[in-house]
């Protein structure tokens, strides 16, 4: 009960502050920088507050797997909305995330995201969203950052869900390593459907690094089994059906 006191009292108005003003930030660093360098320092920034104002504790295994001048495609599981800053705030990479086509459309936000360089896909349209993975993978390739994946595709209640093969497509079609991510603690921080972010432990586990220069695009999905598997082992998982 006192910890979702001070979760209200405390907590969530320093988040907002955090927020607003890191917001506004990288809003007006976009507008100067087309690149999303800096509007994603300013995203880490936002992360590490986000994460010390709440009490997150985080322990981060397999950082040694990184290049820091590599480019990739990240593959986590997805517990919570605070998976995002967890990975932000731990990851030492230049990276962009798929955000919802919808999310573009709001006032500051769309435009924010924009600038940032983060690419809208659209969902409900199959042939508009292998475009959009071809568009990223390019968007990897010649400007040498990774990108963020949540293959379940949304946030899962406790037990790994089956993988989409947007993931695979993208490594193999930009030609860059597939890492596979697993996080652990984060539904307990912020649970789906609650609005009250609580202190406690998180663990991100980085596996080592899936190369895909050898492979074609027609091996997605076993890419997609294999990477299933990777996510299940770093979390603790059974494995999954595909990869029977």
């Amino acid at each position: 009960m006192l910890l979702r006191l001070r979760a209200w009292l405390v907590t969530a108005p320093l988040i907002v502050l955090a927020t607003a003003v890191c917001g506004t930030v990288s809003w007006l660093l976009a507008l100067a920088d087309s690149s999303g360098r800096k509007p994603h320092r300013i995203a880490q920034l936002w992360a590490r507050l986000l994460l010390a104002i709440a009490g997150v504790r985080v322990r981060v295994e397999g950082l040694e797997h990184l290049d820091p001048r590599g480019a990739y495609v990240f593959a986590s599981n997805h517990l919570s909305l605070m998976d995002t800053p967890l990975v932000l705030a731990n990851i030492p990479v230049q990276f962009r995330f798929l955000a919802k086509r919808s999310l573009y459309k709001v006032p500051f936000i769309g435009s924010h995201l924009r600038r940032a360089g983060h690419i809208p896909v659209e969902r409900e349209d199959p042939r508009a969203s292998l475009r959009t993975l071809a568009e990223a993978a390019r968007i990897v390739r010649e400007r040498g950052v990774s990108l963020l994946v949540f293959p379940e595709g949304s946030r899962s209640r406790g037990q790994l869900g089956e993988f989409k093969e947007g993931a695979a497509y993208l490594a193999i079609k930009a030609g860059v390593p597939l890492v596979p991510l697993g996080i652990q603690g984060t539904e307990k921080i912020l649970p789906t459907g609650s609005l009250t972010v609580l202190p406690g432990p998180a663990v991100l586990r980085i596996g080592r690094p899936i190369p895909t220069a050898h492979l074609s695009l027609h091996e997605h999905r076993r890419l997609t089994a294999l990477l299933r598997e990777h996510v299940a082992e770093l979390i603790g998982a059974a494995p999954s059906r595909l990869s029977a």
